[in-house]
C-alpha cells in the first residue's frame, strides 16, 4: 500500500506554468510506473502523462505533447509534471497514480494500483 500527496496546483493566468509533484507519504515510488490524469468539471479522468519506474520510457497526452514534462527525481521519492503554456481548457483536478507491476495500456485507469487525492490547477483566460 502506497499514500501518494500531490502538490504544487494553484491559479495561474492562461500561457503561465506549474510544477505538480508526486510524492508517497512513506515509502519510495522508485519501485513503481506512475502516471498523471487529470479531470475537469463534468468531465471523466483523462490521461495527461506516464513515466515507467526507470525513467526511460515516457508518454504523453496529444492535448500536452510539448508542453508538460514528466519527470522522477534520481532519488525516485518524487515524480514532477512540469506544466507549460498553461491554457483554460487544462483547468482540471491533477492526479497521480502508481502501478506495481506494468499493465497495458499505461493510457487506462484501471492500470493503475494507487491514487493520489489530487490538486486543483485553474487556469484564468
Amino acid at each position: 500500500q502506497v499514500h501518494l500527496v500531490e502538490s504544487g496546483g494553484g491559479l495561474v493566468q492562461a500561457g503561465g506554468s506549474l510544477r505538480l509533484s508526486c510524492a508517497a507519504s512513506s515509502r519510495t515510488l522508485r519501485t513503481y510506473n506512475m502516471g498523471w490524469f487529470r479531470q475537469a468539471p463534468g468531465k471523466e479522468r483523462e490521461f495527461v502523462s506516464y513515466i515507467s519506474r526507470s525513467g526511460s520510457t515516457i508518454y504523453y497526452s496529444d492535448s500536452v505533447q510539448g508542453r508538460f514534462t514528466v519527470s522522477r527525481d534520481d532519488a525516485g521519492n518524487t515524480v514532477y509534471l512540469q506544466t507549460g503554456s498553461l491554457k483554460p481548457a487544462d483547468t482540471a483536478v491533477y492526479y497521480c497514480a502508481a502501478m506495481e507491476s506494468l499493465r497495458l495500456p499505461v493510457q487506462f485507469m484501471g492500470s493503475y494500483d494507487y491514487w493520489g487525492q489530487g490538486t486543483q490547477v485553474t487556469v484564468s483566460a
